[in-house]
């Protein structure tokens, strides 16, 4: 499993490259991404710039760097021409809705730095088909956030629990593309644990996760113990993949149980 930590400046990115943290996010879309996620405590990267690109990329050693550029818009060309000469090894397109905006990203990008879609829209997910059908996609992450605000769901990981992130993994397989999916909290975190959200991974195949703010901010100026926690991840998912695919489907089973808990009160709670 790839880490992935959202970040631009160069003093912590070269602390997480040398703790063996895979990949470096930064994050420029800023287009519509307040509106959608603005109630949320979710990451949004308004402090993130194109010259943070190459300052972070000169401290990295083994690390890549991903970029995560604005949807498909009027300045796309220019602004992933400066992504890409900047050095970014990986460039990132989210929100989009059709094909066709994943033919003109992959057609601007050109094979100057791999091209990642971030699957989260409706959109996106029912011509799923289509999108994946493009040529040149080198890998998939399935957005959770925005996905469940479009599908007007109460708790993300119930995309998880109902079936669709299944749906989707299966689209992608099929397609032999690496796939991520969403966030990570620390192993005993959240209100769902990063525990249980592991198991969900490894059940699926995914190869890269976000570690999430609420990760990040927990082990903040306490790089040591933010070091033993994906120490900890790493070995439990080790210990995860010596599990038969029937174990792994029972430990779905209590997963799919407890987010049904948690929306049946989110819902009650509405009513």
């Amino acid at each position: 499993m790839e880490f992935l930590i959202i970040e631009n400046t160069p003093e912590r990115a070269q602390i997480y490259d040398k703790i063996g943290v895979e990949r470096i996010f930064i994050d420029l879309e800023t287009l519509g991404k307040t509106e959608r996620q603005g109630h949320l405590d979710t990451v949004i990267s308004l402090h993130h710039s194109i010259a943070d690109i190459s300052k972070v990329k000169a401290v990295l050693t083994k690390s890549l760097l991903l970029v995560r550029t604005n949807p498909i818009h009027s300045e796309s060309q220019k602004e992933i021409d400066q992504i890409v000469n900047e050095g970014a090894d990986i460039v990132m397109l989210p929100y989009f809705k059709t094909a066709q905006e994943v033919q003109k990203f992959i057609k601007i990008v050109n094979k100057r730095a791999k091209v990642c879609l971030l699957i989260e829209t409706p959109e996106a997910l029912v011509r799923i088909d289509d999108i994946l059908a493009v040529e040149g996609i080198d890998e998939v992450h399935i957005g959770l956030n925005d996905l469940h605000l479009g599908l007007n769901l109460q708790f993300m990981f119930e995309l998880l629990s109902c079936g669709l992130v299944d749906y989707m993994v299966q689209k992608i397989k099929q397609k032999n593309i690496r796939f991520g999916i969403g966030g990570i909290a620390s192993l005993s975190g959240g209100k769902i644990s990063g525990k249980e959200v592991l198991a969900e991974h490894v059940r699926l195949g995914s190869s890269m996760v976000i570690l999430s703010r609420t990760f990040v901010k927990q082990f903040d100026n306490d790089i040591d113990n933010l070091e033993k926690e994906i120490n900890a991840i790493r070995n439990q998912e080790i210990k995860y993949n010596t599990l038969s695919q029937i174990e792994l489907q029972q430990h779905h089973i209590q997963f799919k149980q407890k987010i049904n808990q948690i929306v049946n009160e989110l819902i009650g709670s509405f009513s």
